[in-house]
């Protein structure tokens, strides 16, 4: 406007420098000619927006946010107030709210992470596996580990709550997952001695050119599940990023539950919160072809994912297991079974099982091996007091003078 003031700009000119219309430069024009570089000013600056939230309501949600979800940040915060509140609004709206009220700092997010490797197309094509230990009860109970599968397509995600990540938690979270899902084509895990051994291969080992398995991998193998070992945690990204999720969300939502317990954790898990999850974080797979299989036939499933071990029967027909003792019953008897293996099975229940060739050996258990009883005219060799020469034999004279 002070060009065209000035004659070096026309109207036209300006109007298509400006990029708006003719009769809009005529109206900037003459209310600068009127009140001068201030009447360029919009008319509704400074003035209160007709859509702006009233002040009770803010303060009645700046109030629940405080008293209930005063370390959730606004998305979640959001999420809680429309689901447990009845108050709908945008997570930028009270982001602003929060921020001019002193409750919450504005967070400059990094760079944004570069994934060179590409989601798997199908649904059960790689599944990540990986446990979170965590005060996930925050001290109202001790640290639990929180075993997480997820999968690499879809993000659809399952997990329950252990003591520690042990075997047994590894195996009966799969157990789970492939009743509900089937089973996956691989296993991505980290390199735990769950999951990699580093002890020697065996004699039978060497000789079969087999690597060393854990309880874990050897029910993979099995199973016929590729299992395969991170070399870094950034290499499963996609679970650890998940723990990051639980660690935030899932906290607070057992505390507003008041949940104190692995058992009522677990039901709240199974029930409510991973299908919420699952819902909000699910994408779709670039294939709608699912590659979950099913256990096949004969396999029970149970049996596979369990700890096994070949022991030697011995004469008396016993196998010892972890301090404790199984009596083949004498049913078996045409087997031949001394000196020859056996394989036992604890399952993770807790039974045990003993099988020779693929077929099930009734057993009982002894409190105490039975002590073996020298019987006379058997032939052993007694044990007989030591040999003393008698006070004149020629060994004693030179002492005896």
């Amino acid at each position: 406007m002070t060009k065209v003031k000035k004659g070096g700009v026309s109207l036209g000119k300006a109007a298509a420098l400006l990029g708006i219309s003719y009769r809009q430069v005529l109206r900037i024009w003459q209310r600068f000619v009127s009140e001068g570089s201030a009447g360029l000013k919009h008319r509704l600056r400074d003035q209160v927006s007709n859509r702006r939230t009233g002040s009770d309501r803010r303060s009645r949600v700046l109030e629940l946010y405080e008293s209930k979800y005063g370390d959730f940040g606004p998305t979640l915060a959001v999420e809680y107030l429309r689901k447990n509140d009845g108050e709908s609004l945008s997570k930028e709206t009270l982001r602003g709210w929060l921020i001019g009220a002193g409750l919450w700092k504005p967070q400059r997010r990094g760079a944004a992470h570069r994934e060179w490797r590409e989601r798997r197309a199908h649904w059960g094509e790689l599944v990540q596996m990986d446990g979170s230990d965590h005060d996930w009860f925050e001290g109202r109970r001790g640290r639990a580990s929180l075993m997480v599968m997820i999968d690499d397509a879809t993000n659809w995600t399952h997990a329950k709550f252990f003591e520690s990540e042990t075997t047994a938690a590894a195996m009966t979270v799969f157990q789970e997952y492939v009743g509900y899902y089937g089973l996956p084509r691989s296993l991505y895990v980290d390199r735990a001695g769950i999951y990699e051994t580093t002890r020697d291969s065996t004699v039978d080992e060497a000789l079969k050119d087999a690597s060393p398995l854990t309880q874990f991998g050897r029910a993979m193998k099995e199973l016929e599940v590729e299992l395969i070992l991170a070399h870094s945690p950034q290499a499963k990204g996609r679970v650890e990023r998940r723990h990051g999720v639980f660690q935030d969300r899932f906290v607070k939502a057992l505390r507003l539950q008041k949940i104190s317990t692995l058992a009522d954790g677990n039901d709240y898990l199974e029930t409510e919160f991973l299908d919420e999850l699952n819902e909000q974080f699910h994408v779709e797979a670039r294939s709608k072809t699912d590659l979950h299989r099913n256990v096949p036939r004969g396999v029970k499933l149970d049996r596979v994912l369990s700890y096994q071990e070949h022991r030697v029967v011995q004469n008396d027909w016993t196998v010892s297991w972890c301090n404790r003792i199984f009596q083949i019953h004498e049913s078996n008897r045409r087997l031949t079974l001394a000196r020859k293996k056996v394989l036992v099975s604890e399952l993770l229940d807790g039974q045990i099982r003993l099988t020779h060739q693929g077929k099930d050996l009734p057993w009982r258990e002894l409190p105490e091996r039975p002590m073996k009883v020298k019987q006379k005219g058997s032939g052993a060799l007694e044990q007989k007091p030591p040999y003393r020469p008698a006070a004149t034999h020629p060994w004693r004279r030179p002492f005896l003078g």
